[in-house]
């Protein structure tokens, strides 16, 4: 991987909280709260003019743009939630060009984990001990529980590298 584990030091201690956030609001609400979304953008705003050459940081804001429309255009049919785009979205500035494949190879290992362990959960006695989340009743899968995990093994795979 292209990150260094200088850089994934800088933002994981503030995407851990926000990966938490975003995945149990997904889990108990089905959606990803946009102050979530914006959190994740400022983190990469302040960080990242510290993390990465300065031409980096730049060109990864184009990141942040194609991702908005592609997952946009994903989210009109319906092959994905709004929240999960725009979050989606708000990754994409912290993942290096470089990375794109090994990290679509991350996220889907971790889509998968994601779903066998939500679904062994709704069917398990640890749904008692959460019943109000909206996630048990509902088809779709809480995504954010997959993606903000996701940008978190990114950063200690590239940490631990180092």
């Amino acid at each position: 991987m292209v990150t260094t584990w200088t850089t994934a030091a800088w933002f994981l201690p503030f995407v851990i909280p926000i990966a938490i956030w975003v995945s149990w609001s997904d889990m108990s609400t089905m959606k990803i709260p946009n102050k979530a979304v914006l959190a994740l953008l400022i983190v990469f705003a302040v960080l990242g003019l510290i993390a990465l050459p300065f031409a980096d940081y730049l060109w990864r804001w184009a990141h942040f743009a194609v991702v908005l429309v592609i997952t946009f255009l994903l989210n009109l049919v319906r092959v994905m939630g709004a929240g999960d785009a725009k979050f989606a979205a708000a990754m994409a500035p912290f993942i290096a060009l470089s990375d794109w494949y090994p990290f679509m190879f991350l996220l889907g290992i971790t889509i998968i984990a994601a779903f066998i362990i939500h679904r062994t959960a709704k069917a398990t006695a640890i749904r008692g001990m959460v019943p109000q989340w909206e996630s048990w009743t509902r088809k779709e899968f809480p995504m954010g529980m997959a993606l903000a995990p996701s940008l978190v093994f990114y950063f200690l795979i590239a940490f631990f590298q180092g």
